[in-house]
């Protein structure tokens, strides 16, 4: 059946060749096998018999072939590889610098044509179509389709060329990109695991992530808090890894060799809180058969961990108050104080100051707790650290189920960028791990790998209203639908969503500049 694109009918085969190539435009790493493909394939759409492709090296001004599709035989393919020419020179050098396309029905009446770039000794050019390769700030080449077996090149040959030669000047514009970038990735990989040895020495992380400027701040402050004695006050909301950021500040401190000794305020009835807390003696109350020390006093030296302690009753409150006053605590039914010295690591997931306000919590205690107070931001907020956050994970998880560290699809990856995560940090892992052990033996975390609640953030499918369009038509509205989402959820750091995307930074500034994407 034939597809209607600017009056011209496509047919199958004319599909068949487009989609080939948006598909394996990708293939960055195996250019050669991806041009030979096309070129063949070319050679039966357009009856043709043969096609090349003819780059251009900017800085002597020249271009050279880099393949043909007929088949080599006579040492051919060697002489054209090594061929170089003039850029001012044929129609090749015509096409550059008037930077338009040209079809030639007899080459033998065409002055721009020179018989010395027939490389073959058995092929002879009898008639041509020649499309620059345009990039997206210069010309980088050309491609040719060779002698039209039966009748004339036409109009539709003319328009499939020029949007080939677009799909195909991208494919070679990245694989020269991928080629460089290779060159260096053994450096790059060292430098990126010395970085990460300075930063794990620096803070030991203890298994926080993070590098967007949400967490930048964040560990700008940890930085100047991590030797002092300080009393430190960390909000955040459930699953934000508030404990691990004490143990952070904890382990990082002067005080490290010392004890870190935690405890959930809301875990425990005020009474069973009190005895863990300021310890008790033998027949303080029933079952307490021996003296036993309390937090406070197991963590001299160190450091008291508060978890959640907007929900400490208020009588807590006083006695709490009272220790951090005097540095003294009084067993429970003992008669003797006991000297403490330790530094006070609070957190909450509710607003102290609110709770101040509302006479839920003493004003007091609050002032005595937010010396240093350090906020953790949702991860609604900071959603440019899910892929690395996932990366971590996988990769811990993959240790964990004993299997080869698996890949996570870009589609997934979108699905999870769009989640708002209530959960946070916590809910992220817990919906990796599900997403690992629905995957089993496969090497790709697919998106229907994932939960109903993540994949119903699913956006409408762009190409699925592509029904009266033509192909290049809806592959273009998808294209610039996903490099749009990309950047959105990067927060327009186009190198984090070339990642999301799988391409370059230079691939990605294509496609925005190509559809012209305000980001």
């Amino acid at each position: 059946m034939a597809e209607p694109i600017q009056g011209v009918c496509l047919t199958n085969d004319d599909l068949t060749l487009l989609y080939d190539l948006s598909t394996s435009i990708h293939a960055i790493d195996d250019l050669d096998k991806m041009l030979r493909s096309i070129l063949k394939k070319m050679n039966s759409v357009f009856d043709i018999e043969g096609a090349s492709i003819a780059l251009h090296d900017a800085e002597s001004q020249e271009f050279y072939f880099i393949r043909t599709a007929e088949e080599q035989h006579n040492g051919a393919d060697e002489n054209m590889s090594q061929m170089r020419f003039s850029d001012d020179y044929g129609v090749a050098g015509w096409v550059y610098h008037n930077k338009q396309p040209v079809t030639i029905p007899d080459v033998s009446k065409d002055d721009r044509y020179s018989a010395d770039l027939d490389i073959q000794k058995d092929f002879i050019t009898r008639s041509m179509i020649c499309v620059p390769l345009k990039s997206r700030n210069e010309i980088i080449g050309v491609l040719y389709a060779l002698n039209k077996r039966s009748g004339l090149f036409t109009r539709k040959d003319s328009l499939l060329m020029e949007i080939l030669s677009g799909t195909i000047a991208i494919a070679v514009e990245n694989a020269k990109l991928y080629g460089n970038i290779k060159a260096h990735a053994d450096n790059l990989e060292k430098e990126n695991l010395r970085l990460m040895s300075e930063v794990r020495d620096r803070f030991n992380l203890q298994g926080i992530i993070g590098s967007s400027p949400a967490m930048k701040r964040v560990f700008e402050l940890l930085d100047k808090v991590v030797g002092t004695m300080t009393t430190v006050f960390i909000q955040g909301e459930t699953g934000t890894g508030k404990e691990l950021f004490a143990k952070a500040i904890h382990y990082n401190s002067p005080f490290k060799g010392k004890p870190f000794v935690a405890e959930n305020c809301g875990a425990l009835t005020e009474n069973l809180l009190e005895s863990e807390l300021f310890g008790h003696v033998k027949g303080a109350f029933t079952g307490a058969v021996v003296d036993k020390k309390g937090l406070f006093e197991m963590a001299d030296g160190g450091t008291v961990f508060l978890d959640e302690i907007a929900d400490m009753p208020h009588t807590m409150q006083t006695k709490i108050l009272r220790v951090l006053q005097e540095g003294q605590v009084r067993p429970v039914g003992g008669n003797r104080y006991h000297r403490v010295d330790f530094r006070l690591i609070a957190s909450s997931n509710r607003d102290l100051l609110e709770e101040v306000k509302k006479g839920r919590f003493r004003d007091d205690l609050y002032y005595r707790l937010h010396v240093f107070p350090i906020v953790l931001p949702p991860l609604k907020s900071r959603k440019e650290d899910i892929p690395i956050l996932v990366d971590h994970f996988i990769k811990k998880l993959s240790q964990k189920f004993k299997r080869p560290k698996a890949r996570l699809a870009p589609p997934a990856l979108e699905l999870l960028m769009q989640f708002d995560w209530p959960g946070n940090i916590r809910e992220l892992e817990n919906e990796i791990e599900r997403a690992l052990t629905l995957a089993g033996d496969d090497k790709e975390i697919k998106a229907a790998y994932l939960s109903e609640k993540i994949a119903g953030t699913r956006v409408a499918d762009p190409a699925a209203s592509a029904e009266n369009v033509t192909l290049p038509e809806a592959i273009e509205r998808i294209e610039r639908h996903m490099v749009t989402r990309a950047l959105q959820a990067a927060k327009g750091n186009r190198s984090q969503a070339a990642r999301i995307l799988g391409l370059t930074r230079q691939g990605l500034l294509n496609k925005i500049n190509r559809y012209q994407i305000n980001a």
